[in-house]
């Protein structure tokens, strides 16, 4: 058992069951099981106990602490800390709150935390948002999942991973006495059978044409979207990308706006720096700042482009699918190696261990990949054949 304190960096590293003392009777457990909770071991009336005061993922060290000092100064005076947490025990409304504002820092994307909190709105609180936690049972998570989980199956399979997530601070914090309620109630709620559903995309053998349309466009989007047909790059990377990322035939996506959590370099072809050059000076910041507002730092939408595939009469086709073009179309055109098309796309390629080991991202390869989709997307295909037996 360490004898030196906690930090934060040091609770996130730990993986190794067992009891990790902070002093002044707090610990960080980290069951076989899996997760991390903190406990306060406290003597009350002569007995150690331990009481829970939340699971490491949504409960600061910080707080872990001012919950342990507060605990040991009623024990100290003979009291009972259970009784007193007792009277505290917060209605699942409070909860949620709780557990919301914990769990805020680590989500990148505004819009997912007020919608963790608003399906909760929506759904749960009407059946038992003022109710204490302690009170609501398996039964009544049931009533708010059953009428949505067929019509609504993907709105309530979140919610109830947040039902989930918050009785079991709710555990961990010493404010419910029993299982999660949330434990195998999937075994009660209908088989949902769902279709997978492919982004719409046009045939790679159309892009080129398209493209010289898009090309005779004026105006942010149409370059927002040649950029993002000619990097093979999701609507939202490029759409946000800034001249600070830009550096020569490189572009440096940062980690904070990749899906995936992780920087990823983008070879940019002679077609794509093109674009580049006609949408210098727009921004002083911003690659494609929205003509709607004054500001050069807001981004354009994905509306805007969307509306630009409907005036140019093409239905049917998403955005997100030319990344499917530039796939498919490396599979069939080319003939690129695997690896090298999905890593082109900044999809994560094996097995963990395979990643551990295989530390390279095949930049070059992939510039010559990308190299040859610009020459194609502008009609050089003479040039494309020719690159075959190199990506």
């Amino acid at each position: 058992m360490p004898k030196s304190g906690l930090t934060e960096t040091k609770v996130s590293k730990i993986k190794e069951p067992g009891r990790y003392s902070d002093g002044n009777c707090l610990f960080l457990v980290v069951p076989k099981s899996g997760g991390k909770y903190y406990v306060c071991r406290v003597s009350i009336h002569g007995k150690q106990t331990d009481l829970g005061l939340g699971g490491a993922a949504y409960t600061s060290l910080e707080d872990a602490r001012k919950e342990t000092a507060k605990i040991r100064k009623i024990a100290r005076a003979g009291g009972d800390p259970r009784n007193e947490r007792n009277k505290e025990t917060p209605t699942f409304r409070r909860a949620a709150e709780r557990v919301h504002e914990g769990l805020k820092p680590t989500w990148r994307n505004p819009k997912h935390a007020a919608a963790w909190l608003s399906s909760l709105a929506t759904y749960a609180y009407p059946v038992f948002g003022e109710r204490p936690i302690d009170k609501i049972t398996t039964a009544d998570c049931l009533n708010v999942l059953t009428p949505i989980w067929t019509s609504k199956n993907d709105t309530a399979k979140r919610v109830r991973q947040r039902l989930a997530t918050i009785f079991d601070w709710a555990k961990g914090a010493g404010h419910y006495p029993h299982e999660n309620p949330l434990n195998g109630i999937k075994r009660a709620l209908p088989q949902v059978k769902k279709s997978v559903q492919h982004h719409n995309a046009m045939a790679w053998q159309d892009i080129p044409e398209f493209m010289g349309q898009l090309a005779l466009r004026e105006g942010v989007s149409a370059r927002a979207l040649e950029f993002i047909i000619l990097t093979a790059v999701r609507s939202g990377e490029a759409r946000g990308a800034a001249w600070g990322e830009i550096h020569g035939d490189i572009w440096e996506v940062p980690a904070d706006r990749m899906k995936a959590g992780q920087a990823h370099r983008v070879p940019i072809s002679s077609q794509a720096q093109g674009v580049l050059r006609r949408v210098d000076g727009l921004g002083s910041n911003i690659i494609f700042p929205s003509p709607s507002t004054k500001s050069d730092e807001a981004v354009q939408s994905d509306a805007s482009i969307r509306a630009l595939l409907a005036r140019m009469g093409i239905e049917g086709i998403t955005v997100h699918g030319f990344r499917t073009g530039f796939r498919v179309w490396a599979a069939e055109c080319v003939h690129a190696d695997r690896e090298v098309a999905e890593m082109c796309l900044a999809h994560s390629v094996g097995s963990v261990v395979e990643r551990a080991y295989s530390r390279t991202d095949l930049f070059e390869r992939r510039r010559s990949l990308m190299d040859a989709w610009g020459n194609f997307c502008a009609g050089a295909s003479a040039e494309v054949v020719s690159l075959k037996e190199r990506v």
